[in-house]
């Protein structure tokens, strides 16, 4: 059968699986309501302090919960109802953010409040953020994973299009209606996660112990093509944290006001979204360790270049090719860790891939935060571009074994 009857077949398999479209929805829900709330809150906290360290300091406390959390929460994926545990923490996620909206229409919000309330968020997208990705490989078949993974990022980076531009749209009428409106969207995926019906089997609940704990970070360290992609990862997004440093860009460099931010803040998610929908239709085949790593250069450069630009136009076009280039990144590696982890490891394996992807995103904001104030912006930025494309020349050398694998399979 030729390659693209078989691809369309696939395609709408998934399509008419309900259960997948949506966990989808679920997912787009969720990830509208975190680019809103990350752009309220930026604007939000740099209209308060004038500071990019306040800005790095909305990476660091979300960053802190996941880390001191990572083990408890593959445990209890890998050992309680998925389903209801996503659910359960999109809806305190829900509950929180209203008490943003609460709080900024009383006038008692400030910046103390917001950086303690994005800590509990942090905490709970801890447990979230593991669940979420353990539970998507036991809505579809093995066969299709990878393709579902490109399916689930497309319409993830849909979200991160409209969120951001519409988080700033709705920032014009001030921060309480961007809370309000998160808020809700995410007691709405909060119920679609919960009306989905999946048959998890739960293994008997032994006694926890050390090596139960730690069972993830033992399997990890055993493959070194995962340990490689996930800590591949890690150093490129922490070290090309440039989004952090957007509310700036936008107010100082570029005067584009809270819409533009909102538009360089979706930026990339159209550049991941064009691609994303590409490996949908046309899945990598061959050389996807090869292709993994000269996406992270990609992703370096593009850094680069929006570092030193002041064009408004030429910002946003550096921001879809680091996007587009990152999705490359982030469907092999997700692929990788699902086809090569038993489903009873799982939650603990993916909560150690969070702890190094989830978290580095915070931990990139925070490191963007301390470098600007120490450098100044635009070499803060330089500097993430060169150490991404340092890190990824490095890992060629370290992980062989990632570089040569030529297809996505167990």
């Amino acid at each position: 059968m030729p390659s693209s009857s078989y691809s369309l077949s696939a395609n709408e398999i998934l399509l008419h699986n309900r259960s997948f479209v949506t966990y989808c929805l679920a997912r787009v829900s969720t990830t509208l309501a975190a680019q809103m709330l990350a752009v309220a809150v930026g604007w939000q906290i740099y209209a308060l302090t004038n500071s990019a360290y306040y800005l790095g300091l909305v990476g660091l406390v979300q960053f802190l919960p996941m880390v001191l959390l990572t083990l408890m929460v593959g445990h209890v994926a890998d050992r309680y109802n998925r389903r209801l545990i996503i659910s359960a923490c999109q809806f305190i996620e829900g509950a929180g953010v209203l008490v943003l909206a609460a709080g900024s229409y009383a006038g008692w919000l400030n910046k103390e409040g917001i950086l303690a309330i994005m800590f509990l968020l942090g905490a709970v997208r801890a447990f979230e953020g593991p669940t979420m990705q353990a539970l998507m490989p036991g809505l579809v078949e093995i066969g299709h994973l990878s393709r579902a993974a490109a399916w689930a990022a497309s319409a993830s980076q849909t979200a991160v299009i409209i969120g951001p531009a519409l988080g700033g749209l709705l920032y014009v009428y001030g921060p309480t209606t961007v809370y309000s409106i998160t808020g809700l969207l995410l007691l709405g995926a909060s119920l679609l996660v919960f009306l989905i019906q999946i048959k998890q089997t739960l293994p008997k609940r032994d006694r926890v112990d050390l090596a139960s704990l730690f069972a993830g970070i033992s399997f990890i360290r055993s493959k070194p093509a995962i340990l490689g992609a996930i800590s591949l990862d890690l150093f490129a997004v922490l070290l090309g944290g440039a989004t952090a440093l957007l509310p700036i860009y936008a107010k100082e460099i570029l005067f584009v006001g809270p819409l533009g931010l909102g538009i360089l803040r979706a930026a990339p998610a159209v550049g991941a979204l064009l691609m994303s929908v590409y490996l949908a239709r046309h899945p990598l085949r061959h050389r996807v360790g090869r292709i993994m790593f000269m996406a992270v250069f990609v992703f370096g450069i593009a850094t680069l270049l929006f570092g030193i630009s002041t064009s408004f136009a030429l910002s946003i076009a550096a921001l879809i090719v680091l996007g587009a280039a990152d999705v490359i990144s982030v469907v092999i590696r997700s692929a990788l860790v699902q086809l090569k982890t038993p489903d009873e490891m799982r939650g603990r394996v993916s909560a150690v891939n969070s702890m190094f992807i989830g978290t580095s995103n915070q931990l990139g904001e925070f490191e963007s935060g301390m470098t600007a104030s120490w450098f100044g912006l635009i070499p803060a930025v330089l500097i993430g571009g060169i150490g991404t494309i340092i890190v990824a020349a490095l890992w060629i050398r370290i992980f062989p074994d990632l570089a040569n694998i030529d297809k996505l399979e167990r």
